[in-house]
């Protein structure tokens, strides 16, 4: 399955979503995530961001940089995912799907209970800091 995500920085902090509960679904229920979700047919990679960007916060963003990609097996399926990243120079989204968000400084981002699919990127971010290659 191929899928975006937006690392989402504000003031240097990088914004993490918690996902809702979903019963039977352990290892995706409750935890935190970057917003983002599949690419639909005939969508480009920035087209399905800015889309699940829009369904999921009500944010409009154009001014995306590509900044990592990764592959993740579960148990029952693989993930591709491409990760950009954008500045937001206000918190002006509203929960459409997640339950809350954290705004996080990178040293304590592995501090949250994160999607297994993001711990590299987060690795990532870690040591290379929020800067798009």
């Amino acid at each position: 399955m191929k899928v975006v995500a937006a690392i989402l920085t504000y003031n240097k902090k990088v914004l993490a979503f918690r996902r809702p509960y979903i019963k039977n679904n352990s290892h995706i229920s409750l935890k935190y995530e970057f917003p983002g979700g599949k690419i639909k047919k005939n969508e480009t990679k920035v087209t399905a961001l800015k889309r699940e960007l829009h369904e999921e916060l009500n944010l409009n963003i154009s001014n995306f940089n590509e900044y990592y990609f990764t592959s993740h097996d579960y148990i029952k399926y693989k993930v591709d995912i491409s990760f950009y990243i954008a500045n937001l120079y206000y918190l002006n989204f509203k929960l459409n799907f997640h339950i809350e968000y954290k705004l996080v400084c990178v040293d304590d981002l592995m501090s949250l209970d994160w999607l297994q699919a993001d711990f590299s990127v987060l690795d990532y971010i870690q040591k290379n800091g929020l800067d798009s290659n």
